[in-house]
């Protein structure tokens, strides 16, 4: 008669019985029979009710869903020729990026006779990159695309912890504001 290591529904181990008796102790304690581990010698099969390990078990997965953090690459496109005012905009947009924890792709666009000149793109890209490099490193080198150069930027801190600290600090500011008393 083949036989299964039973555990109880509270974890407890019951020991090795028949499937016959594991069945019965089953259907009087009102639960279900799971096999748990079929390769294990004999095979371990544990009492508990199916229906609600199956749906707490997916609510542990919609809740991890929901924390996870969906990594999204933001995009910069510059010229070569780019104004020094023009240049500090895009690259408050690029710090702005990296402190969400976003990576974010830089795109230089050459233009007729610009396209001769790729070191002009180069050095530009290699400023950017010095200049942000305390918030982000460089995850691919510039590369030329066709009449494009692209260079992309990871940043040091991760997504969850960018968020994490965004939210630390809205409620130490919302904790700072004195409270409006009526007089």
């Amino acid at each position: 008669m083949p036989e299964v290591r039973l555990v109880g529904p509270n974890g407890e181990q019951v020991g090795i019985v028949s499937i016959g008796d594991a069945l019965k102790l089953a259907q009087e304690s009102d639960l279900d029979l799971v096999e748990v581990a079929a390769t294990a010698r004999p095979p371990v099969c544990k009492l508990m009710d199916y229906g609600k390990f199956k749906y707490e078990s997916a609510m542990k997965a919609r809740e991890a869903r929901r924390n996870q953090a969906h990594t999204i690459i933001k995009e910069i496109k510059l010229r070569p020729k780019i104004d020094p005012h023009d240049y500090e905009t895009k690259k408050g947009h690029v710090v702005r990026f990296l402190k969400a924890g976003d990576k974010v792709k830089v795109t230089i666009m050459f233009r007729g006779r610009e396209q001769s000149r790729p070191e002009l793109g180069f050095r530009l890209l290699q400023r950017l990159a010095e200049d942000v490099t305390e918030l982000g490193f460089v995850e691919s080198q510039p590369k030329q695309d066709g009449r494009n150069m692209i260079m992309v930027i990871g940043p040091h801190k991760k997504k969850a912890e960018a968020k994490a600290e965004k939210a630390a600090a809205r409620s130490r500011t919302s904790a700072d504001e004195p409270a409006e008393t009526e007089a």
